[in-house]
């Protein structure tokens, strides 16, 4: 049964930052706040993940997930996810989907733990490893950065030299000035293809707030490009303008990437035909859990779900299962070293083979290797 419910919020290390519309960047070494969510069971096994110290303030946490979870049965994570799910409607948005996401993730980690087995192996062992794609950073005005076509080509040709075959491009945004742009982000994926040729499959993921008409023409010219898919060129909200957009495009529409609703608006998706691949991740939609159940929604219509984000969570859906081609891995960037690890842990999560491929851990749960003494040290608050 499960004891004990707990966040830790921490000091770390950081080399990147987030500019004023969400997006993030390279910078300076910095202290940051991080935390970590630890569920532990009578036989004190612990799942862990590690979380965004806003998204599980006290109040949450008391009020919702610790009466929902203490003296739980841990293996009833879907009748546990459901009564969390249920108390969202009066939480007046403090519990999102994310938070929610958390933990639905840790109680996943703390089962594979108990029974000595890597999460992906209980959720079926499809694949012992998967191919990765370069998913880069969005846009900027670095020097040597990201700021010119050019760059973009220069770090495609990098990272076909570290083993991807297979690169998506975020261009520019706000608050980058002049963005978004249609024609910056064609001389961009046109800059990349001629740099990486044909052999390597490009994927966009554009500014999110397009009118119509500039996704379509910007569509198009992915078209030319023999683009592998397009993603999120517009508000998601608007499943009528991405049905309309897919009708009049041959290169796949994935979505959605942001919009609410969790495995359910998934299913609205697909049968608005406002997708040719469906888009979904362990937080976006509240979890591992109903990650999976978007993914076999995908193959009953003999759809692709390619799955949104990188981390553990994330390569513990793409092992269990055989669907979605590739794990994303970023964000990327030519000034940023994404294989360094923070000092809060002791390895990152997925380390990339000569060949561009990720390994699927072979340890119990997540298989997250958390420094625990240098957090415990490092800690600030606890609830």
């Amino acid at each position: 049964m499960i004891e004990r419910v707990e966040v830790s919020v921490f000091t770390t290390t950081a080399w990147t930052a987030v500019d004023p519309h969400g997006h993030r960047h390279p910078s300076a070494e910095h202290e940051v706040r991080e935390a970590l969510l630890e569920i532990t069971d009578s036989d004190g096994v612990v799942g862990r993940v590690q979380v965004h110290p806003d998204q599980l303030r006290p109040a949450v946490l008391d009020s919702i997930v610790k009466p929902v979870l203490i003296g739980a049965d841990p293996w009833d994570r879907e009748g546990l996810w459901r009564k969390m799910a249920r108390k969202q409607r009066g939480s007046h948005g403090r519990f999102t989907d994310r938070a929610l996401g958390y933990v639905d993730t840790a109680l996943w980690d703390l089962v594979g733990k108990k029974v000595g087995q890597p999460v992906w192996k209980l959720i079926g062992g499809a694949r012992e490893r998967v191919p990765a794609y370069a998913s880069t950073m969005c846009g900027d005005e670095i020097p040597g950065g990201l700021s010119t076509p050019g760059d973009y080509a220069s770090f495609a040709k990098q990272l076909v030299e570290r083993g991807y075959r297979a690169i998506k491009l975020h261009t520019w945004m706000p608050p980058v000035p002049g963005a978004p742009s249609v024609r910056a982000d064609i001389a961009a994926c046109e800059a990349v293809r001629e740099a990486v040729g044909p052999g390597v499959e490009l994927m966009l993921d554009a500014n999110h707030w397009y009118s119509r008409t500039e996704a379509l023409e910007l569509g198009r010219a992915l078209e030319a490009l023999d683009f592998y898919w397009f993603e999120e060129p517009m508000e998601e909200a608007s499943i009528s303008s991405y049905r309309w957009l897919a009708e009049q495009l041959s290169i796949p529409v994935i979505g959605p990437e942001v919009a609410w609703g969790k495995h359910l608006s998934r299913a609205e998706w697909i049968t608005a035909g406002a997708c040719d691949i469906l888009r979904a991740g362990p937080t976006d939609v509240g979890g591992i859990s109903p990650t999976l159940k978007a993914l076999h929604l995908a193959e009953a219509f003999n759809m692709d779900c390619e799955i949104h984000g990188d981390g553990s969570a994330s390569l513990a859906v793409l092992g269990g299962t055989d669907n979605g081609r590739w794990y994303e891995r970023g964000l990327l960037h030519p000034l940023h070293d994404f294989d360094r690890v923070p000092p809060h842990r002791l390895a990152i999560a997925d380390p990339l083979d000569a060949d561009g491929h990720v390994t699927l851990t072979s340890s119990p749960g997540l298989g997250d290797e958390f420094d625990v003494e240098h957090i415990r040290e490092h800690t600030v608050e606890r609830w």
